[in-house]
């Protein structure tokens, strides 16, 4: 009948798409009847696979959910392979992964079979307000804009605590009505972390406010290290002093340069460059040379304080590189 390939790090956001998943795939039939449902790592692939193969009793479909498949080898996932080139039509296989990397052999056979479905927001910010936007409409509640907007902005990458605020937001106010940013402020909590480019993008532009605001949303909601955000840092500005001395005219010279295929990427860092210049990179990894040496006790500052001042002084450096 259908195969389908749930995938995802966050697992609420992979206990949710289960669950809507199977409800729509059950529809009003006694689920009794027609769930198998394997979990644990006590079930083997071939009873899946038997699941699978065996005709619907007393139903017109069977469906079969297969948890955490990634713990299974690709000698493991041979009869499910096999399965998946010819799956029987009145059978709904869901499998999920987890437990480890999935065999290349078996996210191949589900592509061609079936679909996958990457329970992951997307990175860029933008894309992201249209991902909450079509989760929120699923879940049965309208938004206005500027609460979308608030929503997806608050939340960044913490897109697991998503269903939790929904589910809270209909039992106060009811699926009829509209919320407004008024309404969903006060149960948002603290801001959910951010992509590491959100960080670099606001201090390339000299917005040091927002910046220093990106910063502590990644160490506190993000739980970066202070040492894992120098290393973002770090890995921005060497890619900028690639550039440096190579006369990158365009796009495509700046990614070969940075040994990166040409794209976006490649155009935002060498317009970047031409900002800072030579000395601006240099500049910036020496700032965060002393950075270094103060995070491992150079100065008796606090860790946060150190971050601080690194990030407002390359915000500045970003800033002041604008003609």
């Amino acid at each position: 009948m259908s195969v389908h390939l749930i995938t995802g790090d966050d697992e609420s956001l992979v206990l949710d798409a289960i669950s809507h998943l199977v409800d729509q795939l059950v529809g009003d039939g006694d689920r009794t009847l027609m769930l198998d449902d394997f979990d644990g790592t006590d079930y083997e692939m071939a009873a899946v696979v038997d699941a699978a193969q065996t005709p619907p009793f007393l139903t017109d479909r069977r469906v079969v959910v297969a948890r955490g498949v990634g713990r299974f080898s690709a000698d493991d996932v041979v009869p499910l392979v096999a399965y998946l080139a010819d799956p029987m039509e009145s059978t709904a296989l869901v499998l999920v992964g987890g437990g480890g990397r999935m065999p290349k052999s078996l996210t191949d056979a589900v592509k061609k079979a079936g679909t996958v479905v990457d329970t992951a927001p997307p990175s860029r910010a933008a894309d992201r307000v249209g991902w909450f936007d079509e989760h929120i409409r699923q879940a049965g509640l309208r938004f206005e804009p500027a609460a979308l907007k608030v929503m997806a902005e608050w939340l960044g990458e913490d897109a697991g605590r998503l269903q939790g605020i929904l589910d809270t937001l209909r039992s106060t106010y009811g699926a009829e009505h509209t919320m407004r940013a008024v309404d969903v402020a006060p149960f948002l909590g603290e801001a959910g972390g951010v992509p590491p480019w959100d960080l670099t993008d606001s201090i390339d532009n000299g917005d040091t406010t927002r910046a220093l605001e990106l910063l502590h949303r990644m160490m506190r909601a993000g739980e970066r290290h202070p040492l894992q955000v120098m290393s973002i840092l770090h890995g921005h500005y060497s890619k900028l002093l690639m550039l440096d001395g190579v006369d990158a005219r365009d796009e495509a010279s700046a990614a070969a340069a940075m040994g990166i295929k040409p794209g976006f990427p490649a155009k935002k860092a060498l317009t970047q460059f031409r900002r800072l210049g030579g000395s601006g990179a240099a500049r910036a990894m020496a700032l965060l040379a002393q950075a270094d040496l103060d995070l491992r006790g150079a100065k008796d500052w606090p860790e946060e304080l150190v971050m601080e001042i690194l990030v407002a002084r390359l915000s500045r450096l970003g800033g002041s590189g604008r003609r």
